[in-house]
């Protein structure tokens, strides 16, 4: 029998992820990436933050080498704004492991990359595609019909691409909030996260080298735009007041992306999958959104295994409604459960002292500080 073939279209971090992991199988992945790809675009200064056993699955699944761009974190302290004073009122902690790691997407990319272009199992093919035929499975590349097996769309989460499979049936909010993010380089002793709930909205400090953070701070647009032209000393100020004693060096310039909520209902039709940030957005607050995409690669890469050793075509096959079934529970929960964490945090006078009776007392409750951790680590469907 000869190896099936399957196509992933998008090279960013899901699909470049996507397509090194499901080479390993018995198949042959033709990888469609972006035209644009080298023309000039502004530099990427996004971090990323994945859980310990994330972290184990990409270093044994993608041979990443050196992993000396990934900082590992043994903890993550989280505090609250409460008129005017900044308290720690949980903290996450692993002494015989990695809470976590953190890098900046565009290193993971360089490697990522690489590993792609030495694979014999992956072609890359720089080429935008606009048209896919959700009945019989093809692409249409040079006017030309390319069947596959399968066909995943690793394209982002606003293309139209996934209209024809979602039919508007997803679970969509509008957060009219803007995540600002910038890299501090500092003269300070910083090796752990952080995360300050602040009334203005909820921010990370996520170091990823030494001397070096990745800020994250989700705000309302209206603060945004307000403040527009004065948010770097806005931001300069704030985490001086967060950190002690910190010495700022350097801040790069502020980047911005708007923030949604957007689960899909529908996963796929007939060979065609989602996959990444067009299956699920959540807010940035609890840095699960890469870690929910990798859970999602790896039950996807064990049933292909299962798929091909019964010796089955995958375009015939029951795989993608096995997938379905096994994750959108935990997608739906996690990014559902991530909103409410948002809204509690929200700024509001009438449920300010609850709040606060609540935060000053959960650190008492060891069950709730070890379901998280663990949920944090390997997610719900462990």
């Amino acid at each position: 029998m000869s190896k099936q073939k399957i196509c992933i279209i998008g090279d960013g971090l899901a699909g470049l992820t996507a397509a090194i992991i499901l080479s390993k199988e018995n198949i042959e992945i033709d990888l469609y990436s972006s035209e644009n790809k080298n023309k000039k675009t502004k530099k990427d200064n996004r971090t990323t933050a994945i859980s310990e056993s994330n972290y184990k699955f990409i270093k044994k699944k993608l041979n990443l080498g050196n992993q000396n761009f990934m900082w590992p974190s043994k903890q993550v302290n989280l505090f609250f704004e409460d008129k005017n004073i900044i308290k720690n009122f949980l903290n996450f902690d692993e002494k015989n492991k990695n809470f976590m790691y953190v890098f900046q997407n565009k290193d993971l990319k360089k490697a990522l990359n690489k590993i792609t272009l030495k694979s014999k199992s992956i072609n890359v093919i720089k080429k935008n595609i606009k048209n896919v035929d959700y009945d019989q499975g093809f692409v249409i590349v040079n006017q030309k019909k390319i069947f596959y097996e399968l066909i995943i769309l690793c394209i982002g989460s606003n293309s139209s691409l996934y209209s024809k499979i979602e039919q508007g049936k997803s679970i969509k909010k509008n957060y009219h909030e803007l995540a600002m993010t910038t890299i501090i380089e500092h003269n300070s002793k910083i090796e752990n996260a952080s995360q300050f709930f602040l009334k203005e909205g909820p921010l990370a400090i996520l170091p990823f080298k030494k001397k070096m953070f990745s800020v994250v701070w989700s705000v309302d647009s209206s603060f945004f735009i307000k403040n527009k032209k004065k948010l770097k000393k806005i931001l300069i100020k704030k985490i001086c007041t967060l950190v002690n004693k910190i010495g700022i060096k350097k801040m790069t310039d502020i980047q911005s992306y708007p923030i949604y909520l957007n689960l899909k209902t529908k996963y796929f039709k007939k060979n065609i999958l989602i996959l990444g940030d067009g299956l699920h957005s959540i807010h940035p607050m609890a840095g699960q959104g890469f870690n929910l995409i990798l859970r999602d690669i790896k039950k996807l890469s064990e049933l292909m295994t299962s798929t091909l050793k019964l010796g089955l075509l995958i375009k015939n096959s029951f795989l993608l409604k096995n997938f379905y079934d096994a994750r959108k529970p935990e997608n739906n929960i996690l990014g559902l459960g991530i909103n409410l964490t948002n809204l509690f945090f929200k700024d509001n006078k009438y449920f300010s002292s609850t709040k606060r009776v609540i935060l000053n007392n959960i650190s008492n409750f060891k069950f709730i500080k070890k379901i998280s951790q663990s949920i944090s680590d390997k997610g719900i469907a462990q």
